[in-house]
């Protein structure tokens, strides 16, 4: 059975320093929400975030549990080891996992893994040159679930200026996806829309991520859960397909046959497993 971070769409981001948000972000739908003592947090804010998050999960149900990550802040940061020393009793007690920013060196993210205990699941965080350079280390480094792609700061540090279909990246979200391929990991969780206002920009970045093979994306405002949802998820016809395809393969014992006038082999049989295991719900 795959975890709930390898079987999620959605992974709602709320500020650390938000408790008033963390019950609502649950809420809203998202198979993981992110409480995130990085970016969302100014530093003079960062002592009380933490304890703020110490002081919730505390009274989190295990269901709830299960569906929340943290996004410590970065390896080198004056935060950092502090973080780590909060999360270790939480992932023991059913956390979901630890997302890492600025994620560039497998020898980190093994420490990291150490730390937390066996348990503990990584969501490696892409968002510079050198970390996509190593992300086939990253993929297959031990304990971690899925990449994400950090593509905000990822232009920042290449001075990218991407138009609108942000075409520029195509080479980046096509390396995640190939990584985590070869890693045999969940495909990778691709980066936020900005702009909350905009649904229409909103729904044509889950499509394209879900055309480059991601099978999951960041989300910054309640109102991105549903159409990521929608959008990520498989439709009713191709829910039908691969059912039908899995039955036939069990009849025909591996042989190679033709269903709808088209031919269906193995990898055809394993793409219609790959859609199933996404219809149940994770939540």
């Amino acid at each position: 059975m795959l975890s709930p971070i390898a079987r999620a769409r959605s992974f709602l981001f709320t500020p650390a320093s938000r408790p008033d948000r963390f019950g609502k972000a649950l809420d809203a739908g998202a198979g993981c929400v992110i409480l995130d003592l990085e970016d969302a947090v100014a530093p003079e804010q960062k002592l009380q975030a933490r304890d703020q998050i110490a002081l919730w999960l505390a009274g989190c149900t295990s269901p709830q549990l299960a569906r929340t990550l943290v996004r410590i802040n970065a390896v080198g940061s004056l935060w950092h080891d502090d973080d780590v020393r909060l999360l270790q009793d939480w992932v023991a007690q059913g956390l979901a996992g630890v997302v890492l920013p600025k994620a560039e060196s497998p020898a980190v993210l093994k420490s990291l893994a150490a730390a937390l205990g066996p348990r503990a699941e990584l969501v490696p965080l892409v968002e510079s040159l050198v970390g996509l350079d190593a992300v086939d280390l990253l993929a297959h480094a031990a304990q971690v679930t899925r990449l994400a792609f950090g593509h905000i700061d990822f232009q920042l540090d290449l001075g990218m200026r991407c138009g609108a279909d942000e075409s520029e990246l195509a080479p980046a979200r096509f390396s995640l996806v190939a990584a985590s391929r070869r890693a045999l990991i969940a495909a990778p969780i691709d980066g936020v829309t900005v702009d909350i206002t905009d649904a229409k920009r909103m729904a044509a970045d889950a499509t394209r991520a879900r055309a480059f093979g991601f099978s999951g994306k960041l989300c910054i405002h309640p109102s991105q859960v549903a159409p990521i949802e929608r959008i990520l998820a498989p439709s009713a016809e191709e829910i039908d397909w691969a059912r039908r395809v899995v039955v036939e393969a069990k009849e025909r014992n591996g042989k190679i046959f033709s269903l709808d006038g088209k031919m269906v082999d193995l990898p055809v049989v394993r793409l219609a497993q790959r859609t199933l295991l996404q219809v149940d719900s994770i939540r």
